[in-house]
């Protein structure tokens, strides 16, 4: 199980990681760090291990004691955030369509394409044409502004048939269902800790369709909620045990 849903062990790195994703603004003293790995027994010169290193890998700035995210991190936690609470609009059944008219690309610059495509939740219908349904509101960011070009149309054939062939939404819903059975029986806060961060990455996931393209019963929302729940006991531990 834990396998399929691409569980990643505990360690002091995932610990101070996920903790600073979690809180707005994203720094905290070294010491309360050091408490939030005593919370999962993880010792204070190991955490102060990981600091170093995410400091010296570009993970985390320090100043004065207090580690804060870099700028590349600050991005993953908006594309959290906003995957948490999806900007979207209402749906007129237009297609959004990225076309690459940029010629003779680097290695580096197609890499930073196809990953900001990923991050806008556009799906690849063939090499250099990208599309979702017009229904997110996102700034695009300059990898894409500057080798694309962008359209507005709508498939001949229908649009729940082209969801379909751009994303697994079985994989994606069967995933999502035994992610939060398995939140349901965790019984420490280190295996809801564990899954909970698995639960962001499956969600950055999310194509985030209109309703009408969606399968029955989509579990999207759902998880979500689970999700809050435990952010909201999180916190009240942080406040209770490392914070005060």
């Amino acid at each position: 199980m834990t396998a399929h849903l691409e569980i990643r062990p505990l360690t002091a790195r995932s610990v101070v990681l996920s903790t600073l994703l979690g809180v707005h603004p994203p720094r905290l003293p070294a010491r309360y760090l050091v408490r939030v790995g005593e919370l999962f027994g993880i010792a204070e010169g190991t955490i102060r291990v990981a600091l170093s290193r995410m400091v010296t890998s570009g993970d985390l700035v320090q100043i004065d004691g207090v580690y804060a995210l870099t700028d590349r991190l600050l991005a993953r936690q908006a594309r959290q955030d906003d995957s948490l609470l999806p900007h979207t609009r209402p749906w007129d059944g237009t297609w959004e369509i990225a076309v690459i008219t940029t010629e003779r690309r680097p290695a580096p610059d197609r890499a930073a394409l196809r990953q900001a495509m990923s991050e806008l939740r556009l799906a690849e219908l063939r090499e250099g044409t990208w599309l979702r349904p017009a229904n997110l509101t996102r700034p695009r960011p300059e990898p894409v502004a500057r080798q694309c070009s962008f359209l507005h149309g709508r498939p001949e054939g229908g649009s729940a048939d082209l969801a379909t062939s751009l994303w697994d939404l079985d994989a994606w819903a069967a995933s999502a269902h035994a992610l939060r059975r398995a939140l349901d029986q965790a019984t420490t806060i280190a295996e809801r800790f564990t899954l909970s961060a698995a639960v962001l990455r499956h969600l950055l996931n999310d194509p985030i369709l209109p309703p009408g393209l969606l399968p029955p019963d989509w579990p999207g929302p759902a998880l979500r909620a689970h999700y809050e729940h435990f952010e909201t006991t999180f916190e009240q531990l942080l406040t209770t045990h490392v914070l005060s």
